[in-house]
C-alpha cells in the first residue's frame, strides 16, 4: 500500500471520530436544554408552594415534653389516650358486626355450587 492511503485512512477515522463526537455532543446538549427546561418548570411549581405555605398558619416549633409544664404534657397524653381508646372500641365494634353477619347467616336462602338449579333446595322450594 501506498504511504498516501495511510494517510487517507487517517483522515477518514480521524473525520469519523470527530463526526461521532459531534453527534454525542449535540445529543447531550438536547438533553440538558430539556432537563434545563423541566428545572424551569419545577421552580415554577417550588414558587407556587412557597407562596401557599406562606399564607398558612406557621407551625408552633417543637418543645420536648421534658421542657413543658407538667399539666400540659398529662393532658396532651389524656387526649392521646383517648383518641387510642376511640380507635380500638370502633375497631372492636366493626369486629363485632362482621361476626355478627356470619352467626346471623341464613344458610336456607343460600346456594350452593353443588346444587342445580333445575332440582330443589334443601328447604323444599
Amino acid at each position: 500500500m501506498p504511504w498516501w492511503s495511510w494517510v487517507l485512512i487517517w483522515v477518514a477515522l480521524v473525520l469519523a471520530m470527530l463526526g461521532m463526537l459531534a453527534w454525542f455532543g449535540w445529543w447531550l446538549f438536547k438533553k440538558g436544554m430539556v432537563a434545563m427546561e423541566a428545572l424551569g418548570e419545577l421552580a415554577g411549581r417550588l414558587e407556587l408552594l412557597d407562596r401557599a405555605s406562606d399564607d398558612l398558619a406557621p407551625e408552633k416549633p417543637f418543645v420536648p415534653a421534658i421542657l413543658r409544664d407538667r399539666a400540659e404534657v398529662q393532658e396532651a397524653h389524656r387526649v392521646l389516650a383517648e383518641l387510642r381508646a376511640e380507635r380500638k372500641e370502633r375497631r372492636r365494634e366493626a369486629r363485632r358486626a362482621r361476626g355478627r353477619l356470619l352467626v346471623t347467616a341464613d344458610l336456607r336462602k343460600r346456594t350452593f355450587p353443588w346444587e342445580s338449579s333445575a332440582t330443589p333446595s334443601r328447604d323444599g322450594t
